[in-house]
């Protein structure tokens, strides 16, 4: 297919194959509060030109002024372009006098008058009302899809359809794309999909596209869908430290850059400590690195840090915190992935995992988006240290319910030994991909200079 009628956002143009098809008849459909007027009006804006305008006609689901009203407190909005570029005009009245028949005679007028590159349809579904029967709404179905094929013109048709009505209102038949709009109740917070259910003609990206509105209008984070990687890539096979001591003791040759490490333990048992001298040990090296925390706020962690000697104050860290509260999981790889690609991180905690399964849709959902955050991670030699709390203090028999564990290069369970007067803490590496590792469990103990093994006196556990 040649020629696209983008969007101005980049996300949502990619995941549309380029764009909507030009010159074509696209359906955006979706439950009221989707989002539907804005995104339409975005494509207004985007596409409107003096010599090719763009037309928005409103029928009888929304007042025209209302629809103007919202729509210039959006960034997108340009008042010099109304009049100019973008046209808007109420087809209620029109439709309500003179039927059907009336609106075909309108646009059919604007076609030969303006030659506009771009007409907008708000809502077609409401149209549905003002015909005698499914038998006249074809007709004039027929006859209107008939005038716009014989112009060089795109449309874009809105309404609130549900799913019954894909199978049903004869307009799914006509259009020659659709995307859908909806939006998913997740606990207390609610999620926005977008998702293509049909693109003649052209290839798109599957699946369901999360995605946010604000005042720039849509903001689309596409769906994160690793294939197998065919063509080969280089893997750096020299062993770093760790930055943690402890660790490195059961790690002898150390571990491969671009590796994952799993931090699993309960409340208190040193995970975010474990991932604080992970990373500071990248940032005394002159590299950058990036802690992704939901835990903790900067001001929290910066007073954690500073018991050690570390400050979160520095050019070759940056910290992103995102509120576990009103969490999007598709938001927050693509934007740890933007980071680490501006900044070229070699290091990355994520602090923890749990908040962001917590705020995913699906299980399924979750473990597409971690694999896919840690093999691209891998394969820029990033490598990733993730924090995951469990519920059990001893006796661990379980990480997960969600298969986390397999995804990761190294496992790491943190556990506390005896909780009389003198709690200790253990260490057990469960895994490490690829080399080998001192196996059993070690009791360490966290001191001012990080995580210390307590060293072994006769087989026996020792004590400080």
């Amino acid at each position: 297919m040649t020629g696209r009628l983008t969007s101005g956002h980049g996300p949502l143009d990619t995941v549309l194959g380029g764009g909507l098809p030009a010159n074509a008849i696209s359906l955006l459909v979706g439950l009221p509060g989707t989002g539907k007027t804005i995104i339409a009006q975005q494509y207004l804006f985007r596409n409107g030109r003096p010599e090719r305008p763009a037309f928005y006609f409103s029928t009888v689901s929304e007042p025209l002024e209302k629809i103007v009203r919202f729509g210039q407190g959006l960034d997108f909005f340009d008042q010099a372009a109304v009049g100019t570029s973008v046209f808007y005009e109420d087809l209620g009245a029109t439709v309500s006098s003179d039927g059907l028949a009336g609106v075909t005679k309108r646009i059919t007028a604007v076609l030969k008058e303006h030659n506009p590159g771009l007409i907008v349809i708000d809502s077609f579904k409401a149209l549905h009302v003002f015909a005698d029967g499914p038998t006249e709404f074809r007709k004039f179905l027929h006859e209107l899809a008939g005038r716009l094929s014989a112009f060089p013109v795109s449309s874009l048709w809105v309404g609130e359809y549900d799913d019954a009505d894909a199978g049903s209102l004869p307009e799914f038949a006509v259009a020659d794309a659709i995307v859908g709009l909806a939006t998913e109740k997740i606990g207390q917070r609610e999620i926005r999909f977008l998702a293509v259910r049909k693109l003649r003609g052209s290839g798109y990206q599957p699946g369901e596209h999360s995605y946010r509105l604000g005042p720039s209008g849509l903001s689309l984070f596409p769906r994160l869908a690793d294939t197998r990687i065919k063509a080969p890539y280089a893997l750096d096979d020299a062993r770093v430290s760790s930055g943690i001591p402890a660790l490195d003791d059961l790690l002898a040759p150390g571990y491969w850059p671009g590796a994952s490490t799993l931090i699993a333990g309960p409340t208190g048992s040193g995970k975010t400590l474990m991932g604080l001298h992970f990373v500071f040990h990248a940032v005394s090296s002159g590299e950058h690195a990036i802690i992704a925390t939901m835990q903790e706020d900067p001001w929290q962690l910066e007073r954690t840090a500073a018991q050690f000697g570390w400050s979160l104050n520095s050019d070759q860290l940056t910290v992103m915190y995102r509120s576990p509260v009103d969490l999007y999981v598709d938001e927050w790889v693509h934007s740890l992935l933007g980071v680490i690609e501006s900044t070229g991180a070699s290091r990355v905690l994520v602090d923890s995992l749990g908040d962001l399964q917590a705020a995913a849709p699906d299980a399924i959902r979750f473990r597409e988006y971690l694999y896919s955050l840690l093999h691209r991670s891998s394969r820029r030699g990033t490598s990733m240290m993730l924090t995951y709390e469990i519920p059990d203090l001893t006796g661990v028999r379980r990480l997960s319910d969600v298969a986390i564990s397999h995804l990761a290069d190294n496992v790491v369970l943190l556990q506390y030994g005896d909780l009389g007067e003198t709690s200790s803490r253990s260490l057990t590496v469960l895994k490490t991909r690829a080399t080998d590792h001192e196996a059993g469990s070690r009791e360490f103990s966290i001191t001012v200079d990080g995580l210390r093994l307590v060293p072994k006196l006769d087989g026996a556990r020792a004590s400080e």
